[in-house]
């Protein structure tokens, strides 16, 4: 570890580092370079076992090297990062190099980039290099909603999403980013150790806007000469003031990076929006009374046929059939008493409409993918898969506007992973050894602006 400077030292001092049932809460402000110096500083062991796991991850995943993307995004996208979002990305690598974890400008764009390069760009070029020729998209990322007016109990927005990945990745997705820039809204979002943007996608920002999205699965389209996606969520979330601002900032030079149907709320105005993004064709959806909900599967016509292949919407044994239908019967079911308590249980449902009970599966909202031996649907992927659910977040209309919110780091209806146990009983996964880590049972904890109120943590349906 290098000997700071004073001015690195009062950079440092100005930021802060806070752990809690597994989540690593940061606040940093400031200036792009300090406020970046401040977020690598502070998480760089994090960061270099990130890195450990990705780049052996991503060899094993694509017989690439992780360099390989690396590469590629940066030759696609220096040149297209802004300069307050440059400076603090090299802010972020000069941070790291001092706590004693070397990096470079390009290593944070590599990394930024990872899941928009090897998701969306490289299934566009990879029968110059694969002989099974392209490899689509992975789909089934997240699920999400949000609901208003005479949905809710308190006529006030309320807004959930649980993030779906392999559990090697998400294993990382538990830093609370708590940003004050020098310009634009302060944020609080779900990241990642070294990220710029919330990849996981749960923002709430000062304006009043929060944002969260669900994937669209089995998408094919990506234009390199345009700007990518963690570039554009992020200046949307720090400078947009309404959601129509918000979405043209994200559609402005869109390059089909990382395609989504966003749900963003305005706690303001009690307004919420689904805006479903392709890279030729966008829908905007807006209300003050009723609810959205994200499942991978993209509703809009053009869309669903003409950017991407068949992706289950009609049907139940897919997981974005299945999950589409269990989200219009539990907001039917919900309609008018949606809160807190009741969000947080239709986040980690685990309903099976295809078979009609309880059953934790790669169907429900609360993915179980690694508990599915995949009986009903085997060409959809491999029987128990750890990859499923690996949190849960929670906004109210009032937490937006108090710049607080609820998280649970791990599945989301708190199910433990055990590594250990799950190789041992499932071999075939046993290359992951050594890089897939155990996940507790976490309960619900309430973020007040980084403080934690302990009254308030724990299941909620188990308070009075």
């Amino acid at each position: 570890m290098a000997q700071l400077s004073s001015e690195q030292e009062q950079w440092v001092a100005e930021a802060s580092r806070s752990e809690i049932n597994g989540w690593i809460y940061l606040h940093i402000n400031g200036e792009p370079f300090a406020r970046g110096f401040q977020h690598g500083y502070l998480v760089a062991d994090e960061w270099a076992d990130a890195q450990r796991v990705y780049k052996a991850m991503t060899y094993q995943c694509f017989g690439l090297e992780y360099s390989f993307f690396q590469k590629h995004a940066v030759e696609m996208h220096k040149d297209k990062i802004p300069e307050e979002i440059a400076d603090e990305m090299k802010g972020i690598a000069a941070g790291l190099t001092a706590a004693g974890v070397p990096a470079t400008f390009e290593d944070i764009i590599g990394w930024n980039a990872w899941m928009e390069v090897t998701d969306y760009w490289y299934p566009s070029v990879s029968s110059k290099y694969a002989k099974a020729g392209p490899k689509g998209p992975r789909g089934s990322h997240c699920s999400a909603f949000v609901a208003t007016g005479s949905a809710t109990v308190d006529g006030k927005l309320v807004i959930a999403h649980t993030s779906f990945d392999d559990f090697w990745a998400g294993q990382y997705f538990n830093v609370l980013l708590d940003l004050t820039p020098t310009e634009g809204s302060r944020m609080v979002m779900q990241s990642v150790p070294g990220y710029v943007g919330s990849f996981t996608d749960f923002w709430v920002a000062s304006s009043g806007l929060v944002v969260t999205e669900t994937t669209i699965g089995s998408f094919h389209g990506y234009d390199p000469k345009r700007a990518p996606e963690y570039v554009r969520s992020r200046l949307a979330t720090q400078y947009a003031k309404t959601i129509d601002e918000w979405v043209d900032t994200l559609n402005k030079d869109n390059n089909g990076g990382y395609a989504n149907t966003w749900l963003v709320g305005d706690a303001n105005t009690g307004e919420i929006a689904r805006y479903e993004e392709g890279l030729i064709y966008q829908n905007l959806e807006k209300t003050l009374d009723g609810s959205f909900f994200g499942d991978n599967a993209p509703s809009d016509p053009r869309i669903m046929h003409l950017e991407c292949d068949d992706y289950g919407y009609n049907d139940v044994r897919w997981p974005t059939g299945a999950r589409r239908v269990r989200w219009m019967q539990l907001l039917e079911e919900h309609h008018g008493q949606i809160d807190t308590q009741v969000g947080q249980a239709m986040i980690g449902d685990t309903y099976d409409v295809y078979l009609g009970y309880n059953n934790p599966s790669m169907r429900t909202i609360c993915s179980h993918y690694d508990a599915d031996p995949l009986y009903y649907l085997s060409s959809h992927g491999v029987p128990f898969n750890p990859f499923g659910s690996v949190d849960a977040k929670l906004a109210t209309g009032d937490d937006v506007l108090k710049m607080n919110m609820w998280g649970r780091f791990g599945r989301a209806d708190g199910t433990p992973f055990d590594a250990d146990a799950h190789l041992r009983q499932h071999p075939q996964f046993n290359w992951q050894k050594g890089y897939l880590k155990s996940r507790p049972s976490q309960p619900w904890t309430y973020f007040d602006n980084g403080k934690v109120d302990t009254e308030s943590t724990g299941p909620l349906e188990n308070k009075e």
